[in-house]
């Protein structure tokens, strides 16, 4: 069963080396207004987090190890994260990709121009500097579970 484990702020060493392994942004990863998570189900299944306040977030770096990848650790994942987001009073999550857009796609984000963001979301460093121009952006609308 996969079990997931708020980080500490001040301890994100291992996830950084994770995402920077993967290319994914670590510049910003100890800024407020930041949570990330270690998943696990008996040995390392991944990293997710999450980023802003109110009802519209940024999901982030969600990474699954590679031996781990293409035998439904992603999609546990990215369910168990969204789970999280609603236990925050998340209504809908954003994310950009430059890879996994197919992924996401699969599990029922859609693609929405960066112009649609709210400003919350459009300000943010992922937005503003972190990700190219050219990734993807997508957005769900979770439900309540």
């Amino acid at each position: 069963m996969l079990q997931g484990l708020r980080l500490d702020p001040a301890n994100l060493g291992e996830l950084a080396n994770a995402l920077a392994a993967e290319g994914l942004p670590v510049a910003d990863l100890a800024e407020p207004g930041r949570i990330f998570f270690r998943f696990d189900d008996g040995t390392l299944a991944g990293y997710g987090g999450l980023e802003g306040t109110g009802a519209d977030r940024l999901l982030r770096s969600l990474v699954v190890p590679f031996g781990r990848r293409y035998a439904g650790v992603g999609s546990s994942l990215l369910a168990a994260l969204e789970k999280e987001a609603v236990a925050l009073g998340v209504a809908r999550l954003h994310l950009l990709t430059t890879t996994a857009a197919p992924f996401f796609r699969a599990h029922g984000y859609v693609d929405a121009p960066r112009a649609a963001a709210p400003a919350t979301i459009a300000a943010s460093a992922e937005f503003t500097a972190l990700c190219p121009a050219s990734a993807a952006y997508l957005i769900k609308t979770l439900e309540n579970r």
